[in-house]
């Protein structure tokens, strides 16, 4: 049943076609759906031999048709709340209008929309009133660098880039895209470097330019990119790992507990209603930013060292706040 999903799309491309009386080949048909004939000549099989479709091949018009002139496919079964749920995608697409991905996207949530039966119809405008997706800040990438990375990451060749770090220092170096990964409106490419001869991870707005190379790579077996992260907060990862311990003000414990910060997290609630969130991560780095956000309601317990780091930002921020006033 599974391989009969994807094939659905072209066996309601082809009975539209032989609807139109117009007697398409396997030739024309392959060209227009881009694909090959062999698998449109698989398909009319499979619509004659399993779905009692009445096809025949007119050999004087070099085409096939309907015997049966008012023969339909039967359509596709999709339930409403199917449907709701593809509605609910499609406008969820909206968090990557300012990415590569959202025009492939959509063409492909067309194309789904296309292919409904005609006893069913989309109205999606109260979709539109009553749910709302709110973006994150997000950065913006060259359409043909990330054609040219995703090149290399599809065909196993490496790519030789241009990245600039944050500090403004650019180099040029060859990755072999291992992975890429999006987090919080960022895309981040992973892979190895010939620069640092090591699996890193590159922010994909700061790539200035990529070119693909001749060069084939083999991801290494071992490599998997839950493993590379590892207990990871964030996207950053560090070398050493850390058990953190940060008390929450009761003000916040509610907000705190009801979502997961960590896939190995646990929540610890005292009497007086504050809360304590206990995880071990390798990136105390972004950890600290994210304490910082909470202002006066997180306080850290520990490790030391990510105490310390909180305490010095704070220092430097009220010391800046002086500076103004």
């Amino acid at each position: 049943m599974a391989k009969f999903k994807p094939q659905f799309g072209r066996l309601l491309f082809i009975d539209k076609k032989l609807q139109s009386g117009a007697y398409p080949n396997s030739t024309s048909l392959a060209r227009e759906y881009e694909i090959s004939p062999r698998t449109i000549l698989r398909d009319i099989d499979f619509m004659r031999d399993m779905l009692d479709a009445p096809i025949d091949y007119d050999k004087e018009k070099r085409g096939f048709y309907y015997t049966e002139k008012n023969y339909r496919l039967p359509g596709i079964a999709i339930r409403e709340s199917d449907l709701f749920a593809i509605c609910i995608a499609e406008r969820a697409l909206e968090q990557y209008a300012n990415t590569p991905l959202y025009d492939k996207l959509s063409s492909v949530f067309e194309k789904i929309r296309s292919y409904l039966p005609d006893s069913i119809t989309v109205r999606p405008g109260w979709i539109d009133n009553r749910f709302t997706f709110l973006q994150e800040s997000f950065t913006a990438i060259d359409p043909a660098i990330w054609e040219t990375v995703a090149d290399g990451l599809r065909t196993a060749r490496r790519v030789d880039i241009t990245h600039q770090k944050a500090g403004g220092e650019t180099t040029r170096r060859k990755v072999a895209p291992y992975h890429m990964v999006n987090y919080r409106g960022e895309w981040y490419l992973v892979g190895h470097c010939s620069v640092r001869k090591a699996v890193v991870r590159f922010a994909m707005s700061r790539i200035r330019s990529a070119e693909i190379t001749a060069e084939t790579f083999t991801v290494p077996e071992d490599f998997d990119f839950q493993k590379y992260l590892g207990s990871h907060f964030g996207i950053m990862t560090e070398d050493e790992e850390h058990a953190v311990k940060i008390e929450f003000s009761p003000a916040q414990a509610p907000y705190v507990e009801e979502r997961t910060w960590h896939s190995g997290q646990t929540v610890t609630r005292s009497g007086d209603g504050s809360v304590v969130l206990s995880f071990t991560t390798n990136s105390l780095f972004e950890v600290k930013r994210w304490v910082l956000a909470w202002g006066a309601d997180a306080r850290v317990l520990a490790p030391e060292a990510l105490a310390r780091m909180v305490r010095e930002d704070l220092a430097a921020a009220l010391a800046r706040y002086r500076e103004r006033s």
